[in-house]
C-alpha cells in the first residue's frame, strides 16, 4: 500500500460573529475533509465500528439499538458528553462515535460491511487503497535460475531441428524461454476499481456527516481523494 504524508491541518474557519460555524464549546469548529475525518476518528480516536450482529433465531422478538440511534436520541434530549482536545483514558471524542457510526451503516450498493470494515481499517493505518502507482505491463521470464556466470532466465525444450554440422547431420534442441507479463493488466485494473470503491464510500461517508450535522466540533468540507490519480495528465 502507499502511505502518503497528510498531516491534518486543521485551519480555522471564521469567527462566529463573522459568520463562520461555532463548536459547542464556542470555539469556531475543526475544519477537515472526509478522509482527515476517518483518521482522526479510527486512528487518534481509537473509534470503534458498531456493525449489526448476525439474527439470532433464538431471538426472534429481540430489538437492539445501534450507535446512530443512541446519537439520534442523545441529540434529542440535549445531552452533551464534555470532551477536551487531547483524548483521556478510553474516552472517545462523540464527532468520533458519530463518524464511526456513519461508517458502520455502510449500504450494500458500495460493499455494506466489507467495505465499512476496510475504511476503518485504512483510516487507522492513515493509508491509501493501493493503487499501484506507475505500474505498467512488462514481459519478464517466466522463471529466473542462478549459476556462477549470474542469472539467466529459464529455457524450456519446445522441438528438435536436423542441421548440418561439419559435414554432417545433427538433431538439435530448439528452446524457447517462458515469458509472462508482470503486474497483470487485470491486477492494474482490479488496484484501480479497489481505490475508486473506496473513495465512493468515503463520498457517502462526507455527504452523510454534512447532511446528518451531528459532529459538534468538526466541520467537514467537500473535498475527497482524487479521483484518477494515475491520469497524471
Amino acid at each position: 500500500m502507499s502511505q502518503f504524508d497528510r498531516k491534518l491541518h486543521r485551519r480555522t474557519l471564521p469567527s462566529p460573529r463573522n459568520g463562520g460555524p461555532q463548536s459547542r464549546h464556542g470555539r469556531p469548529k475543526r475544519v477537515m475533509t472526509v478522509q482527515q475525518a476517518l483518521e482522526w476518528a479510527f486512528r487518534t480516536e481509537c473509534a470503534q465500528l458498531e456493525l449489526p450482529e448476525p439474527p439470532d433465531p433464538e431471538r426472534e422478538h429481540g430489538y437492539g439499538f445501534g450507535l446512530e440511534y443512541v446519537l439520534m436520541q442523545r441529540a434529542a434530549l440535549g445531552c452533551k458528553i464534555d470532551g477536551g482536545r487531547y483524548k483521556l483514558g478510553d474516552y472517545t471524542h462523540e464527532d468520533a462515535e458519530v463518524i464511526a457510526a456513519t461508517v458502520s451503516g455502510m449500504p450494500d450498493s458500495l460493499g455494506g460491511k466489507r467495505m465499512a470494515i476496510r475504511v476503518a481499517e485504512l483510516a487507522r493505518a492513515g493509508l491509501t487503497p493501493d493503487w499501484m502507482p506507475g505500474a505498467v505491463p512488462r514481459c519478464v521470464p517466466l522463471e529466473m535460475k542462478r549459476n556462477r556466470h549470474g542469472d539467466h532466465a529459464t529455457t524450456v525444450v519446445v522441438g528438435a531441428e536436423r542441421v548440418l554440422s561439419r559435414g554432417k547431420w545433427r538433431t538439435v534442441e530448439v528452446r524457447a524461454c517462458p515469458v509472462t507479463f508482470s503486474p497483470y493488466p487485470q491486477q492494474i485494473e482490479a488496484a484501480r476499481r479497489d481505490y475508486l470503491a473506496w473513495r465512493m464510500a468515503l463520498r457517502w461517508v462526507r455527504d452523510g456527516l454534512q447532511v446528518g450535522g451531528m459532529l459538534r466540533d468538526i466541520e467537514i468540507v467537500v473535498g475527497l481523494p482524487k479521483a484518477n490519480p494515475w491520469n497524471r495528465g
